[in-house]
């Protein structure tokens, strides 16, 4: 491998979404020190099968408003492409142009994974639906994924 210019270390933040008034109080006071180290993004976590979609959205909203650049995290697991879309427009809407784009963990007890079954199908709707509106990040576990057969099938999936 061999690049033209030096890779850029990048560092984000991110926040579980809180849910308390208190909770959100703390988090503003947290986020506002940990501007301080210049994070390229601040991104919002997103619960299992779209738990926590409103309280995701109301701090992706202030952070945003706050003048960061904010991701929501979007997890597909148990999901609809409608849902998907609808969330999708609410965050263009609110002129959100970053998104982490994730598969997500099936929540115990649940067998049915929706309509996506990979995070690579959630990236290939994002931008079916939206084209080059969002910026989307993606991940993958430290190690290995639990499911992948070995380390070199799971870095071949990422």
């Amino acid at each position: 491998l061999h690049l033209a210019e030096p890779m850029k270390t990048e560092i984000s933040i991110a926040f579980f979404p809180p849910q308390t008034p208190e909770g959100v109080e703390k988090l503003r006071g947290t986020r506002q020190k940990l501007a301080e180290l210049k994070p390229e993004f601040f991104s919002v976590t997103y619960g299992a099968g779209g738990s926590t979609r409103e309280r995701t959205f109301a701090v992706v909203k202030e952070i945003a408003a706050e003048g960061f650049d904010a991701a929501p995290h979007l997890s597909c697991i148990g999901s609809s492409r409608e849902s998907i879309r609808e969330i999708l427009a609410e965050y263009k809407e609110a002129g959100i142009r970053r998104i982490v784009a994730l598969r997500g963990d099936l929540p115990s007890g649940t067998g049915d994974a929706g309509e996506f079954r990979y995070a690579n199908e959630l990236v290939e709707f994002i931008r079916k639906e939206t084209g080059d509106h969002f910026r989307i990040e993606v991940a993958a576990y430290p190690e290995w994924h639990p499911q992948a057969r070995s380390p070199e099938d799971d870095l071949a999936n990422f």
